[in-house]
């Protein structure tokens, strides 16, 4: 493990690469990445299944429990990752996008045009 982050254009050249040499690109199709983020999303959801308000926001004190968060996270941007290459779609520009709309469509209260 390194001890500072990758850009994501590296994580996803790993990602196509750790792929490719298990011959995997014929089952990374957008409808088995999509199905596969989304059981990912959903095992990190078990993790705070009938938990109250207060009790996931304390997930991340228990040193088993934040493990396992992390690694969901982990998958989660890794299904993300490879659903973009495959798409090629860029996330980053993705995401400044939506904010952008979403700064039009919902002002912060008070300010003109509210």
């Amino acid at each position: 493990m390194t001890d500072h982050p990758q850009d994501l254009a590296t994580l996803r050249r790993r990602l196509a690469e750790f792929a490719a040499a298990r011959h995997w690109q014929p089952y990374h199709t957008p409808k088995n990445l999509a199905a596969a983020l989304s059981v990912e999303a959903s095992e990190l959801l078990e993790i705070f299944q009938w938990s109250t308000p207060e009790q996931s926001a304390r997930v991340m004190t228990d040193p088993d429990t934040a493990h396992r968060v992390r690694d969901e996270v982990a998958d989660v941007l890794a299904y993300l990752l490879q659903f973009c290459e495959v798409l090629d779609v860029d996330p980053l520009a993705a995401l400044e996008a939506k904010i952008e709309r979403n700064e039009s469509r919902f002002p912060v209260p008070g300010e003109p045009g509210d």
